[in-house]
């Protein structure tokens, strides 16, 4: 897996680790890492995207690709930072990485298809969606 240096990042948030969050080996559990990647995909979108687009697309994630690299234990501060790859015909990549502090504790490629509300069907990605992710 490819990491895009920092400086292609397109948003970015903070998440405080929790109780809920810890597993059995007190660290983070694995399946929390992913729900993250969900969340960051979700939020950008959220911000990229408008309510006349919304009402015309949806994504489905076909594909999840991730490294587990260091832990995070309760009280930690974790930044997720997403930004799109390539995006082409009716699929587009998202990457997302974990970090505490500078160390990567998670990083993740994730093959998205975007779906037309009305048919359900796949449909390609046009000229303003591609605008939009490359923001």
């Amino acid at each position: 897996m490819t990491i895009t240096p920092k400086n292609t990042v397109s948003h970015s948030y903070t998440i405080k680790v929790e109780r809920h969050h810890i597993d059995a080996l007190n660290h983070v559990n694995n399946v929390v890492y992913l729900q993250w990647i969900n969340d960051a995909s979700e939020k950008h979108w959220a911000i990229l995207s408008n309510d006349e687009i919304s009402a015309k697309y949806f994504w489905v994630c076909l594909r999840h690709e991730l490294d587990y690299l260091g832990q995070a234990f309760l009280s930690d501060e974790i930044t997720a930072q997403t930004w799109v790859g390539q995006s082409k015909g009716v699929k587009s990549i998202r990457y997302v990485n974990i970090y505490k502090g500078d160390e990567l504790l998670c990083k993740a490629a994730s093959t998205w298809c975007l779906f037309n509300v009305d048919s359900k069907k796949p449909t390609r990605i046009r000229q303003d969606i591609l605008d939009l992710l490359t923001t």
